[in-house]
């Protein structure tokens, strides 16, 4: 095995030998688990929002990758239970690499779910 290095830093394994005539073909890149997927899709958000995380609320495998639901604090309160929290849903491809997110709800940390 041969380990990559992919473009987030990250580390793949791709097995030998390596064939140089097949150079113009896609390499393969082992899929992430769905552990370092959450920790990737958290780790997304802070980086883009520079919000305070509250932590990784879903996680569900798509066919070409995951969509990882994360919880940041959008805006600090006193008391805290008023804090404004924000949920995001982050893209990633099946070896990590970001391929896109938004903010599903915005919300008082103190106010449940309805319904």
């Amino acid at each position: 095995m041969v380990d990559l290095i992919r473009g987030d830093g990250g580390r793949a394994r791709r097995n030998e030998p390596v064939d140089d005539r097949y150079d113009d073909e896609e390499e393969y890149l082992e899929p992430i688990s769905a552990a370092e997927a959450a920790r990737e899709g958290m780790r997304q958000i802070v980086e883009l929002t520079g919000r305070d995380p509250v932590g990784t609320t879903s996680l569900k495998s798509l066919r070409d990758g995951w969509l990882v639901g994360v919880e940041v604090i959008e805006d600090r309160r006193i008391p805290s239970s008023t804090d404004l929290l924000g949920l995001y849903e982050v893209e990633l491809d099946l070896e990590g690499g970001l391929l896109g997110y938004r903010r599903v709800r915005r919300y008082q940390r103190g106010k449940g779910e309805v319904g």
